[in-house]
Parts: C-alpha cells; structure tokens; sequence
C-alpha cells in the first residue's frame, strides 16, 4: 500500500487538489493511510469515522428513513456519505466506505465481505460493490487497498 499511498500523494500535491474521507468498516485505516506521509495536510481534508448509524445520521446528515429503507451498507449510503463528506470538506474529492468487516453481522443478502465504497468530486459520482473474503481485519484491510486504487485511477 506505500507505494500507492506515495502515487496517490503526488498526484494529489501536484494537482492541487484535496480529499476528505468518511469510513464505517474500515474505521480509520483509509484515514491512516493517506497521512502516513510527511505533507499529508496538504492535501488531506479530513477524514469521518461514522461507524453507527447515528453517526451517519448526525455527522454526515444521512436521513434515518434512507438508512432504514436501504440499510447502511449500500450503493445508496455509500454515494451518500461521499458525497455528503465531499460538501462538508470543501475537498476536491469525497470517499466512502461502508460495509461487513465480520464476523458477525451479515446475512443471506448482506453477506460478510459486503462493502460499498464510493467517490466524488472532479465531476464523477462512482460506486463499486466488492465481497471480500477472509478474516475481519483482511476484509479491513482488502477494502482500504480498493479504495487507494479507486482514488487513483480516478486521479490518472
């Protein structure tokens, strides 16, 4: 992840542009890893830990009702936090995770492994749905690598 974190950083200090982060499953990693590197401030905004849904809700002003009607780990929430952290920030570019890190909590619809992550901002608005496999911390661990790689190829 440090080399990605590295490509990410320059393009971004390059760019002039800025990114803010909000994180459910995750729980900060995504953060972590884009300000491992000395100047991260420079293009790191700030980053949401929302992890309940009342977080969501009163942070990153998530209406109840939506959370209720398609659940916190969704296509809808995820295009939802980031755009919601990307107006709040002011950033360039707003992301999002939200999903099962496990080992408890899924279901036959919502399996563990289940994870949204979406990104906004530079004119796009894009979501991607993955299932990972693997112990809790892999999953974690799975979706922040995504999220990197996502951040960059929407910066290439």
């Amino acid at each position: 992840m440090k080399d990605l974190v590295k490509k990410i950083a320059k393009k971004l200090l390059n760019n002039h542009l800025t990114i803010a982060v909000a994180e459910s499953c995750t729980g900060g990693l995504l953060c972590y890893q884009l300000t491992k590197i000395s100047g991260s401030s420079n293009y790191f905004k700030c980053g949401y830990i929302v992890y309940s849904n009342e977080s969501k809700t009163n942070i990153l002003s998530i209406p109840e009702k939506m959370i209720k009607e398609y659940g916190a780990v969704s296509k809808e929430i995820a295009l939802s936090m980031a755009k919601e952290t990307w107006e709040k920030s002011s950033a360039d570019l707003g992301i999002s995770l939200t999903g099962i890190a496990g080992p408890m909590g899924g279901s036959f619809q919502k399996p563990v492994g289940l994870v949204y992550i979406a990104l906004v901002g530079l004119k796009k608005k894009l979501c991607q749905e993955y299932n990972f496999q693997g112990s809790r911390r892999e999953i974690r661990s799975q979706a922040t690598q995504k999220a990197l790689e996502m951040i960059l190829e929407t910066l290439d």
